[in-house]
This record gives C-alpha cells, structure tokens and sequence, in this order.
C-alpha cells in the first residue's frame, strides 16, 4: 500500500516558525463571528490550526488539492487523504502578536482492515512553544484510504445536550475556513471533484472547523472554565448547507463530552478535561 517500509517515516521531522498575525486572527474571528482580538490577547482553543502553514506552490500539490505527499508525510498510491482526529493538550495560552515555533515528528504508521478494504493511520506529533516554553502539544490522526462512498449516516444515540449551538455551514464559511487554514482540499470547495472522484454528495465541512466549533460551543456555555486536554474523532463527514449542531453535557468532575450532530446522527464526537479560570 505505501511507496516505502514504515520504518522509513517513523521519527521524520519538520518545523516552522511563525509570527501569531492579529490581523490573521482578526480573519479567523470573522470567519466564526467572534470579537475581534487585539495583540497580546490569548489565542482560542484551536485556532492555532491557522497558523504554521508552509506555502507551497501549486506544482507541489497533488491532484486532491493537499500538499503533495513523500516529503514530509508518507506517499500511499492511489488513496485519499483525510484528517481523522487526534489529541490536544492546552498547557499555556498562545499569544497573539508574538512569534512561535512549531515541531512536527511521525511518530507511528500502521495498516489496518476498514470495511473500505486497507487503511494506513499516520501519527504526527506537533509541538507549540513561545520563547521556548511549551503552550500547545498535540497528535493528529491523519488516514489514507481507497475512494469509496463515504458513510452519510450513523445508527447510534446522541446524548442529552446541556448546551446547543445550532451551524449551517455555508459555502462563504467553507471556503473562509480553507482560507485561513491555507488549506487546499479541493473537497471543501471543488464540487465536481468532491462528487466525482471521492463519492461525496456535496462539499465536506473541515474536520478541525468542527472541531473548533465543538469546544467554542463548550467556552460559550461555560465561561469560568478552559479547556486543558482534548480527545476528537471524526465518525462520518458532515456536508455543506445541512444545519447540525455543536453541543455537550459535564461527565463527571473536570470532564465533557462534545459532539456534532443532526437528524442523521452523531457525526464528530470528543472528551474534553478543563480546569477554572485563574
């Protein structure tokens, strides 16, 4: 399945530096209807994922819009690529305005049987420091699998909400969330590719938008705690102007649950632990 042996990618490393822009986040903050932050605020939970984006050139994509793989990320012929999930640790408030660094690492790649046929998991480790102090650490889940219709539903109950923050992803949202993201999967935004060569019925909302939107709902609602760890998946993708919901409910002392999801079931789910304000 993959061009090379495992081995070859495991500890493969890559870093970027960059400047943490207010104006950029003053986007970030429009794109998801928040007040606009000012230099010196705290970056929000997430909203790192705008940042340490490395350009590149249209002819080092793939045909898929994403970075083309066998640089930094494995090559996996003849597969699409998504973003699965992953865990974050919130350990110091990014800080807007100042300089970071971020440290990304393989740490694991494994084949599995999915009911699709072989799946390859990727692990990348990423680390968040300002002025060599760790703010943010994190794994992402990254899949390569074969095209094949996408799941577009879930036979599986959803809990009762403490909170509910009801979302229609719009096309405008989609491609603000690309944008921001410098993120060029074309099936977020290219609805002939998204139909015709990965099986979707329409434009896919961004697993991290979700995921973003998951724990804004969660600080909405209760504004006296921050989060402190994250664990997200994402169980089948969501489509663009279909409304679902951002919602949640406390499982026990220092821990929540969130999801995303409408009338066809859950559709991203998450453990979240936090602490108080100081």
């Amino acid at each position: 399945m993959m061009s090379s042996s495992p081995e070859d990618w495991i500890g493969k490393q890559e870093s970027c530096g960059d400047r943490l822009d207010p104006s950029h986040a003053g986007r970030i903050a429009a794109m998801l209807d928040r007040p606009f932050p000012q230099e010196g605020d705290a970056l929000a939970a997430l909203w790192h994922w705008a940042f340490f984006q490395i350009p590149v050139p249209p002819s080092a994509t793939g045909p898929d819009g994403h970075i083309a793989p066998g640089g930094f990320l494995p090559k996996s012929e003849g597969n699409t690529r998504m973003w699965a999930g992953g865990r974050v640790n919130f350990h110091q408030p990014l800080t807007i305005g100042q300089p970071a660094q971020r440290q990304s690492r393989i740490k694991a790649v494994n084949e599995k049987n999915g009911r699709s046929g072989k799946l390859l998991f990727v692990t990348v480790e990423h680390e968040f420091r300002q002025n060599g102090v760790l703010c943010v650490s994190e794994e992402q889940d990254i899949v390569y699998k074969a095209p094949a219709a996408p799941r577009l539903s879930l036979d599986k109950p959803v809990a009762e909400a403490q909170w509910s923050q009801p979302v229609t992803p719009s096309p405008l949202l989609l491609f603000r969330y690309s944008a921001v993201t410098f993120n060029g999967h074309r099936i977020h935004y290219d609805h002939p590719y998204t139909t015709q060569e990965e099986g979707y019925p329409d434009l896919v909302v961004h697993g991290p938008l979700i995921a973003t939107l998951m724990v804004q709902a969660f600080v909405d609602a209760n504004p006296g705690l921050k989060p402190v760890r994250l664990s997200y998946r994402g169980l089948r993708p969501l489509t663009v102007n279909k409304p679902f919901r951002v919602e949640g409910r406390m499982a026990g002392d220092g821990q929540a649950l969130l999801w995303a999801a409408n009338e066809d079931g859950p559709a991203h789910e998450a453990e979240l632990e936090f602490e108080e304000n100081n």
